[in-house]
């Protein structure tokens, strides 16, 4: 993409005069058309809103987008230096919500109309284009648990992959894993508590499954701490947590020490405040601007 640069001639004659202003007119309304018009300054600074470290849904988004580098078994993430670091989906979007230069990344299922997410390679984000794989941009919900679960955990696992279950999961904006899920046979006689640890995108989704299940279930109890797939996994890995929570996919590591199945398929949403007009960015442009390549709004023209 070629960022366009408006040259003005002080002094011109006759014809010459008159071609150049029709001719840089008519370039400066299209990219005007194409920005949104006067109202937007296209040459003010893009805030970045990333997530933190440890952050399931910034380990997928880099990773998807090539900011994550890799060379051999090193990875360094790029992600720009003076970006504006926020711990959970909602900070994310009120920080864009209250600044019009801003662009962050969010789960797609927490998407609302406080923010506008852009297209990405020409493909908005949806259940029908991520389901047809043509939206770039996602990734898996998994749930991990190490060794043996209890039989309310077990249970709760079973629910959660099952037509009812699976049936949340697609009310809740996501994609279903399981296309034609058995319908949920209920144990007799569970109580107990469960732990659920991790990844603040799959906590909504996990809560509603929670709501439901513990109405068929009354006397289980579900605890729901929503800190980050990293400490999700970590707390499936060490015992303090019978269910860790990813919007990633695990590590080697983690790989080896736990078992984990996919629940839902989500979209990551590309985010910028509602009056922003751009509709529309490639994957590397998502690249150069979430590393700092491209740092006004300017640059993004089409």
């Amino acid at each position: 993409m070629t960022i366009t640069k408006w040259i003005k001639f002080a002094t011109v004659s006759g014809a010459a005069l008159i071609l150049a202003a029709c001719g840089g007119s008519n370039q400066s309304e299209e990219a005007e058309a194409q920005l949104g018009g006067n109202d937007f300054d296209q040459t003010q600074n893009v805030h970045v809103i990333s997530r933190e470290d440890g952050s399931g849904t910034r380990g997928a988004f880099t990773e998807i987008t090539g900011i994550l580098a890799k060379d051999g078994d090193k990875e360094t993430d790029l992600t720009y230096s003076g970006a504006t670091i926020q711990n959970n989906t909602n900070a994310v979007m009120t920080s864009v919500a209250q600044d019009i230069a801003a662009i962050g990344y969010i789960s797609m299922d927490s998407l609302n109309d406080s923010v506008k997410a852009v297209s990405i390679d020409d493909v908005s984000p949806s259940i029908e284009t991520i389901q047809q794989k043509e939206y770039p941009i996602s990734r898996p919900f998994n749930l991990a648990y190490k060794g043996e679960l209890s039989e309310a955990a077990e249970d709760f696992w079973n629910y959660i992959m099952s037509k009812e279950g699976q049936q949340i999961i697609a009310e809740e904006g996501l994609v279903q894993v399981v296309q034609q899920a058995p319908a949920y046979q209920a144990s007799e006689g569970l109580s107990g508590t469960i732990s659920v640890v991790g990844s603040t995108s799959v906590t909504p989704v996990m809560e509603k499954l929670a709501e439901a299940y513990q109405t068929l279930q009354p006397n289980v109890q579900i605890d729901i701490t929503s800190n980050g797939s990293s400490a999700g996994m970590t707390a499936a890995m060490d015992g303090t947590a019978e269910i860790g929570m990813s919007s990633r996919e695990l590590t080697e590591e983690e790989t080896s020490q736990l078992e984990s199945e996919a629940i839902a398929i989500d979209g990551i949403a590309v985010i910028v405040h509602k009056d922003n007009p751009v509709q529309s960015l490639t994957t590397e442009q998502v690249k150069q601007i979430f590393t700092g390549e491209l740092d006004t709004w300017e640059g993004l023209a089409p």
